[in-house]
C-alpha cells in the first residue's frame, strides 16, 4: 500500500527525527481516485497549506493530482528482500523514482536520499489541468496562435510539444520586459513538464517568429480558439500552488485590494512589483501614476522571499490564495 509524508521543514524535521521528539507519520492512499482517494486528496491538500512542507515522500507511484515537491520512492525495490541485490542492477529496475537503501538508522538515509532531489511538481506524468496549458501541446513542427489575456505565439517541435512561445505583453513590467519577448520552453526534468526559461527580450528589432526545418520548408502558421482559464482555475489553492508555479518561471499578473501586481523573472532572479507602464521614457505605478520605485518591487532567488512582500498592507503569504489571478502562464 502506497503513502506519503509531509516535511515541516527540512532540517526542524531531522533534528525532530533524531532528537526522539517526532516520528514520521504516513499518509496511506489507494492507487485508483476512489472515494477514498478523493477524501485523501483533500486532506492532502489541507496538509499542504497548513504545513507549507518542503519536501513530500511518497511510496510507490502518487496520484498526478498530488501538488506540492515530491519525492517518488519505489516501495518494492525499497524492501528488505532487495537490499541484498546489485545497486546498479536495481537502478535499471525504476523510473522517476529513488531507492532507499536500509541501515540500521534509516531516517538519515531518507534525509539524504531527499537532498539528491528527484522531486517533482507533480506524482505521475504532467497532462494539462487547465485549458490554457493545453497550448504546450500541438501539431509537429507547425506554429499556432492562442488569444487568451494577450496573444501567445507557439512553436513545435518534431514530437508535438512546445520549444518556444512569444508572449505578446510586457505583464505590466515594461522595465525588464519587452513587448513582445520569447521563452524557450525545456521538457528536461523527470515528469515531463514544460519549463520556460528566462525571457528573450527584443528592445529594439523583433525577429519574425518562423521556423525553417531544410530547404523550402516553412513551419505551418494556424490560430487557435481556446477557452481562457477561469479565476477560480487561475487561483493559487495553497502556497505550495505558488511556490510550484515560480519553481517553473511562471509569469503572474494579480489584483490584490484593487491594486494590480505582477511577478516576472529576469536574470535568474524572481520579481515581484507593482504593475507600471512607461511614458516618456520614465516608469510609472499603473495603481498611482507616481513614478515608479525601487521601493515598488522585490527582488528574490527564491519563491520564500517573494512571499515576504508586502501588498497592499498585507504579506503576499497571508493572502496569495485569496488574490484575484488574471493571468499566469503556467
Amino acid at each position: 500500500m502506497p503513502f506519503a509524508f509531509g516535511l515541516f521543514s527540512f532540517f526542524e524535521q531531522v533534528a525532530r527525527v533524531k532528537s526522539g521528539v517526532e516520528t514520521v507519520r504516513p499518509f496511506h492512499l489507494g492507487r485508483s481516485i476512489s472515494m477514498t482517494g478523493l477524501f485523501f486528496l483533500k486532506g492532502y491538500r489541507e496538509m499542504l497549506k497548513r504545513i507549507e512542507p518542503v519536501k513530500v515522500i511518497c511510496y510507490s507511484e502518487p496520484f498526478s493530482e498530488m501538488q506540492g515537491d515530491i519525492i517518488h520512492v519505489d516501495y518494492e525495490l525499497s524492501g528488505w528482500k532487495y537490499q541484498n541485490k546489485n545497486h546498479e542492477n536495481l537502478s535499471r529496475n525504476y523510473k522517476d523514482a529513488i531507492i532507499i537503501y536500509k541501515t540500521m538508522v534509516q531516517p538519515d538515509y531518507v534525509f539524504s536520499a531527499i537532498s539528491k532531489g528527484s522531486g517533482s511538481a507533480y506524482g505521475g506524468k504532467w497532462k494539462p489541468k487547465k485549458p490554457e496549458d493545453e497550448r504546450f501541446f500541438g501539431e509537429p513542427n507547425t506554429i499556432k496562435t492562442f488569444y487568451f489575456k494577450y496573444r501567445i505565439d507557439v512553436k513545435y517541435g518534431d514530437d508535438g510539444r512546445a520549444i518556444k512561445e512569444r508572449h505578446y505583453t510586457d505583464h505590466f513590467y515594461p522595465k525588464y520586459h519587452s513587448n513582445p519577448h520569447d521563452h524557450m520552453i525545456r521538457w528536461n526534468n523527470p515528469i515531463g513538464y514544460p519549463e520556460p526559461t528566462n525571457e528573450i527580450n527584443y528592445w529594439d528589432n523583433v525577429p519574425e517568429f518562423k521556423y525553417y526545418k531544410g530547404e523550402g520548408y516553412l513551419m505551418e502558421k494556424d490560430t487557435a480558439i481556446v477557452k481562457r482559464n477561469s479565476l477560480e482555475e487561475n487561483r493559487f489553492k495553497t502556497i505550495s500552488d505558488f511556490k510550484w508555479c515560480m519553481k517553473f518561471h511562471g509569469e503572474v499578473e494579480f489584483e490584490w485590494k484593487g491594486n494590480l501586481y505582477t511577478i516576472v523573472h529576469v536574470d535568474n532572479k524572481t520579481v515581484i512589483s507593482v504593475g507600471c507602464y512607461e511614458k516618456d521614457g520614465k516608469y510609472y505605478n499603473v495603481n498611482t501614476d507616481k513614478e515608479h520605485t525601487s521601493s515598488d518591487e522585490l527582488w528574490g532567488d527564491t519563491a520564500e522571499e517573494i512571499l515576504e512582500y508586502n501588498v497592499g498592507g498585507d504579506k503576499l503569504r497571508d493572502v496569495i490564495t485569496q488574490v484575484k489571478v488574471w493571468a499566469r502562464t503556467i
